[in-house]
């Protein structure tokens, strides 16, 4: 089969790989009919280069058809269509029947001390084959996979993935009030959506920060309040003069270690490609340092009592924190990779009816698989008005 295949710091290729087969009794081989690409993606593009091996299959946003199922796979069968949670889950251990589905016990990735496994990315996460391919593994499919309806267009569902539950679980950690405020940093795919979700469960006043023309306009198509980076000096000040000088009730980090602002950790992470590989890993898995730009705003911007909900990804183990601040400002902070399955009973009905959420033109380009290669250079330099690519093998 055909996959995207990770080869160094932005060379990912398309390459003839072994088909996946069923190794064990609860695994289904899917044939994927569309995959999504993710902001995430361009962290091992670029950044988490030092825990990707050669030859790894990149990919955590797929949906397809099902060809076949083990024999403890009661729930599947080969023709259902669906959709294929980001994170690996079984669904019976303590941490999954407490609905944290990316801490699950039967998947952590305990060498690493990571939580669960995760298609397509990285040693840390178990170094699984991702969903950039014709085919699929999915192990513990007796529960991970969600079937969704014949009809639609992929579109409609592809994004019960990744995206939509991290958004729907970043707005629901931001436990703002009926009537209340957000400020939403980052107006990519997740902060995007994140918005939309705000504003669709009664967020009244949804503020959403960006510099990229593209995004900012998607957003105030949706009725967001949309703030220009380049075109205030001080951000977090707009934010509270839009808010009776107080911040909003809570503030939504959708940008994380990428954030821009930070020379210094910028070239911390980029110097670890010049390094050996063993030395790199020891590097950032006991120094590393994020560009911590998007949190610092997030901190600044939010009201006193107010609620920081991160959904950017951070990978930092030195990241110097405001703390005086947080304490002073009685700052809640809630964060963590979505538990997809978690969210799932609250989004699909959205899905089924009207397109309340705009899914099935959210993309902004849909690319052949063979394109892979091109699509990650687009997205990473958000070119061509790029915000959601959509992969079809």
């Amino acid at each position: 089969m055909k996959a995207v295949v990770w080869h160094g710091r932005r060379d990912v290729r398309v390459e003839e790989v072994p088909d996946p087969a069923v190794r064990e009794p609860t695994d289904a081989v899917v044939r994927i009919t569309s995959s999504g690409l993710c902001g995430s993606d361009l962290h091992l593009y670029d950044v988490l280069t030092p825990f990707m091996t050669e030859g790894d299959i990149l990919g955590h946003e797929p949906m397809g058809v099902v060809e076949e199922v083990g024999p403890e796979v009661t729930n599947l069968s080969p023709g259902d269509r669906v959709v294929i949670p980001f994170q690996i889950a079984c669904g019976t251990c303590f941490m999954c029947a407490q609905d944290l589905q990316t801490q699950c016990e039967t998947t952590q990735v305990r060498e690493h001390g990571s939580g669960a496994a995760i298609f397509g990315y990285t040693k840390l996460y178990g170094a699984v084959p991702g969903g950039q391919a014709q085919y699929l593994r999915v192990p513990q499919a007796q529960y991970n996979p969600i079937k969704v309806p014949e009809g639609p267009a992929d579109d409609r569902f592809l994004y019960l993935s990744d995206v939509l539950p991290t958004a729907w679980q970043a707005v629901a950690y931001a436990a703002v009030p009926r009537g209340g405020s957000l400020t939403v940093l980052g107006l990519g795919p997740i902060g995007d959506m994140a918005c939309r979700i705000a504003l669709h469960r009664g967020v009244e006043q949804v503020i959403g920060v960006d510099l990229v023309p593209e995004r900012l306009e998607r957003a105030r198509a949706r009725g967001v309040d949309v703030l220009d980076l380049t075109e205030h000096d001080d951000v977090a000040e707009v934010v509270r003069e839009k808010t009776g000088g107080r911040g909003t009730d809570a503030v939504i980090d959708a940008v994380g270690m990428e954030a821009h602002g930070s020379a210094v950790a910028s070239l911390a992470q980029k110097s670890t490609g010049l390094l050996p590989k063993k030395l790199a890993e020891k590097l950032m898995t006991t120094a590393g340092v994020d560009r911590l730009a998007a949190l610092q705003l997030a901190i600044d911007a939010v009201r006193r009592g107010g609620t920081v909900s991160i959904s950017g990804v951070y990978g930092g183990m030195t990241d110097p924190l405001p703390m005086l601040t947080l304490f002073d400002k009685q700052i809640q902070l809630r964060m963590g990779q979505a538990n997809v399955r978690r969210w799932v009973p609250e989004i699909l009905p959205l899905l089924t009816d009207e397109d309340v959420l705009g899914v099935d033109d959210f993309a902004t380009h849909h690319v052949p698989l063979e394109k892979a290669p091109e699509a990650y250079e687009m997205f990473q330099k958000k070119a061509d008005g790029a915000v959601k690519v959509v992969l079809r093998p």
